[in-house]
């Protein structure tokens, strides 16, 4: 038999194995988290703050933390991207794509994806501290916003990488500018890519908990101020796990229930977004 034939149904059966390991547990997952947080899922949960003693098993439910959440992921990528697309503009329209510099910025941003988010909590704790800030819905906001910065840049940096030269040669031909070819025709170019960068970094800052555990605080009611201390979803499910009570750790199920249904609705909302902006791309 070819030794080629056998190497190759070799990696096709690894390929497929590993797929199939891969959606069984992300479906068993979901299965979990379905069927335990299910039954305690109700109107009130979703719609009431918590009352007293709602985490030792009593009334209310998770609003705080669904709104919480919403503002603090929200805040922290807006406030990413603000930073984000002109760093990788500058890297691939303003800079030579062979330049020391760029190698060296995606170097340290590589580097920085991949340290763990509590070092991201642990440092905006520190500069909090400088401040004289307390845990608050600001603190949260820069220490999930510095956690998903470095994802955000490359991601979108590798998005850009992918517009053809020949669009942006064609552009300067025409006489426009660099600030004018990259607002209207790269980043033109790019927005479906850059939305899916800005949904995965929304994905992670309303999922994280160890970068907002001493940064955020947290609070049985709604924040109405950026120095007021705020519940996210992650923090919820993880005090609710901790009580020895059976009726509010199915109660922490739900929350993640609720957790994974807003990611969902998110995630739908963009990719139907994202092929309505593909009509800008160039085929």
């Amino acid at each position: 038999m070819d030794r080629r034939y056998v190497e190759e149904r070799i990696f096709k059966g690894l390929m497929f194995f590993s797929t199939l390991l891969i959606v069984s547990s992300l479906l068993l997952i979901l299965a979990t988290v379905l069927v335990k947080g299910l039954p305690y899922l109700s109107l009130d949960m979703v719609t009431k703050t918590p009352q007293g003693g709602y985490y030792l098993g009593k009334g209310g439910g998770i609003l705080n933390a669904i709104v919480g959440s919403l503002y603090l992921a929200g805040g922290a990528t807006l406030l990413a991207v603000l930073f984000s697309l002109p760093i990788a503009l500058f890297l691939n329209v303003y800079s030579r794509p062979d330049a020391q510099l760029v190698s060296t910025c995606r170097f340290a941003f590589d580097v920085l994806n991949g340290v763990p988010s509590i070092v991201f909590g642990a440092f905006g704790f520190t500069l909090m501290i400088y401040f004289g800030m307390r845990a608050s819905l600001l603190g949260g906001i820069i220490a999930i916003a510095l956690l998903i910065l470095p994802m955000l840049i490359r991601s979108m940096d590798e998005v850009i990488r992918l517009v053809p030269r020949e669009l942006m040669e064609a552009s300067y031909a025409l006489g426009a500018t660099r600030w004018e070819t990259a607002m209207k025709v790269v980043a033109r170019q790019a927005l479906p890519g850059i939305l899916t960068a800005v949904l995965i970094a929304f994905g992670r800052g309303i999922g994280d908990a160890a970068a907002v555990i001493f940064t955020a605080g947290f609070t049985d009611s709604i924040p109405d101020s950026l120095l007021r201390p705020v519940a996210t979803l992650p923090l919820a499910i993880f005090f609710q796990l901790g009580v020895p009570i059976p009726e509010v750790q199915g109660r922490a199920y739900a929350s993640a229930l609720v957790l994974t249904i807003l990611i969902l609705i998110i995630s739908v909302a963009a990719r139907l977004l994202s092929r309505r902006l593909t009509r800008h791309v160039v085929k």
